[in-house]
């Protein structure tokens, strides 16, 4: 269970990219606690500093600041590197229907420049940030892999060519790569600020300043949101997984299903809120609802995820509290 106890060969390295970013600094951190050396990489376009500064005096930890879209940047970093965890990508489903090309170099040049460094620098498993936005117009739930409909975003369509790359590389180059799809992750260190926050730190943070939110389309829309410890521990299992586990993508989630009105007002419940929130337009290219089987990550993978959705609310409010 989880992923406290997991073992790796002594002098192990890990990359993570993105390591400035919401899940990037989670993971470092947890990596460095285990006591493993981690390099970060990031260029602080959607990173902050301030989510990895404390970590700059650990002996055990390297940061380089560059770009994933700079090939001889990603050679540089995977020097030496046992395992990669790549994170670094542009988010955001409307923010990438603004800008399809920016998208397309970040998203799929980016990661295909690291996929490439990995192989000729010997990585052993590369691990990389995939989506449930893959999924699309299939309307079907749970959502399962091998299920997939029409792609609504060129996010989405990022993230699809990615895991298409990460099958090539198993099979024609004998780099371990496993996509991992994650479900509207949520948890500390998330922005909470700008037009594409993420909703769960935007809905804390505005119910804190007493501003009344505006939620996209009915509220009926369901998620399978996912706290960041689950996610830690998918990456870190992969790391763990035998090659016939690699050249696939898999279903990071809880496995449960929540409303965003629901979530809503259960936020106001905990933080002794009475606000009514507005109404927005239906976002573009979102999936109306999302819920995620998980039996193919269980089986391949050992994914085992502990924490629940009322586990995770409660750490998440309590560390923006304290903020």
């Amino acid at each position: 269970m989880g992923y406290k106890n997991l073992n790796f060969p002594q002098n192990s390295r890990f990359l993570v990219t993105g390591s400035a970013g919401f899940i990037g600094s989670n993971l470092v951190e947890s990596i460095l606690k285990l006591g493993y050396k981690v390099r970060g990489l990031d260029n602080f376009s959607t990173g902050k500093k301030g989510n990895v500064e404390e970590f700059f005096d650990n002996p055990n930890y390297e940061f380089i600041e560059g770009d994933i879209r700079d090939f001889d940047t990603c050679i540089k970093v995977c020097e030496g590197i046992d395992y990669v965890l790549h994170q670094a990508a542009w988010g955001s489903v409307p923010r990438s229907i603004e800008m399809p090309l920016f998208y397309e170099e970040v998203n799929i040049k980016g990661t295909l420049n690291m996929m490439e460094a990995a192989r000729q620098q010997g990585v052993k498993k590369f691990v990389y940030a995939s989506s449930s936005s893959v999924y699309g117009d299939e309307p079907n739930l749970p959502k399962r892999e091998g299920r997939e409909g029409k792609v609504l975003s060129p996010y989405a369509l990022t993230k699809k060519v990615n895991e298409e790359y990460g099958e090539l590389y198993t099979k024609l180059y004998n780099l371990d790569t496993y996509g991992l799809r994650y479900f509207n992750v949520f948890g500390r260190r998330q922005n909470p600020n700008g037009a594409y926050a993420a909703v769960i730190p935007k809905f804390i943070n505005q119910l804190v300043a007493n501003t009344p939110p505006t939620i996209n389309g009915d509220g009926k829309q369901s998620r399978d949101f996912t706290y960041i410890e689950n996610v830690i521990e998918a990456n870190l299992k992969a790391c763990k997984a035998p090659h016939e586990a690699a050249g696939n993508a898999y279903n990071i989630a809880y496995g449960g299903r929540k409303y965003l009105i629901d979530i809503y007002n259960d936020l106001c419940k905990v933080l002794g809120k009475e606000i009514n929130p507005s109404f927005g337009p239906d976002r573009r290219g979102d999936i109306k609802h999302s819920n995620a089987d998980i039996s193919k990550a269980k089986m391949m993978l050992g994914y085992s995820p502990d924490w629940d959705f009322k586990q995770g609310i409660k750490d998440t409010i309590e560390w923006y509290l304290k903020k």
